[in-house]
């Protein structure tokens, strides 16, 4: 089943899709409801909705955004792995680094990560406090985040890591561009420049909103601040 809805998607796309691939998603639906039995990874379970609602969602942004080969990639608060993991499965030649403040998560990734034979950087930490760290802060062509938070303060979260030149992908519901109207201040801030936005449409008629923020200049060092503060007082 999951390979049936992939293969349409892609082909509908013009995206190749090889049977290592689709062995590959195959493999991480598998593991994906086994482990939710024993811990909170998804409350979707069913292999077609996990198709749609996870692998085809997180891949949708191939179709939308360039991904410049050998891109080093952050995925922010990446959970069970989206959108990260069909990423690099989608491309391989990306060098990805997974971040989630939840440790039972990264031993969920690591463990598919191996079965998988994909290499990824696992990291357990606060989005907020890593990207004060000098190997991370603005080294990433790309920051990507599926993540619940409202666009201001993912912006603080996620636009840290990404060097100049680089780009910051939120991934929205179909109020994203709302979303975005009320972010102007914080991406001005933070070193953004003006964003690109794309509607998808996913096989079970609901809206994907892609946000792409190109990094123009240097976050101030005073950014990110606390999360207590990014919650309670958000760069609008």
């Amino acid at each position: 089943m999951i390979t049936e809805i992939l293969e349409k998607w892609c082909s509908e796309n013009s995206i190749d899709i090889t049977d290592k691939q689709k062995n590959a998603f195959e493999k991480y639906a598998d593991m994906l409801i086994t482990w939710n039995e024993k811990m909170n990874l998804t409350a979707i379970t069913e292999k077609s909705e996990i198709a749609v609602k996870h692998f085809i969602d997180s891949i949708s942004v191939i179709k939308v955004c360039e991904i410049k080969e050998n891109s080093r990639i952050i995925d922010i608060g990446t959970g069970a792995g989206f959108p990260g993991i069909p990423l690099k499965i989608m491309r391989p030649d990306i060098e990805l680094c997974l971040l989630d403040s939840l440790n039972k998560r990264l031993v969920f990734l690591d463990e598919l990560c191996r079965t998988l034979d994909i290499k990824a950087g696992l990291i357990h930490a606060r989005a907020e406090e890593y990207s004060q760290k000098p190997e991370y802060r603005e080294a990433f062509d790309i920051s990507i985040s599926r993540a619940v938070a409202n666009l201001p303060s993912l912006c603080e979260y996620c636009i840290p890591y990404v060097k100049k030149g680089g780009s910051f992908i939120s991934m929205k519901g179909p109020d994203g561009e709302n979303e975005l109207a009320q972010a102007g201040n914080a991406i001005k801030l933070l070193g953004g420049g003006k964003a690109r936005t794309s509607k998808l449409i996913l096989p079970d008629e609901s809206t994907r909103t892609i946000i792409e923020i190109k990094k123009l200049s240097p976050t101030p060092k005073k950014y990110p601040r606390r999360s207590v503060k990014i919650s309670k007082e958000p760069l609008l």
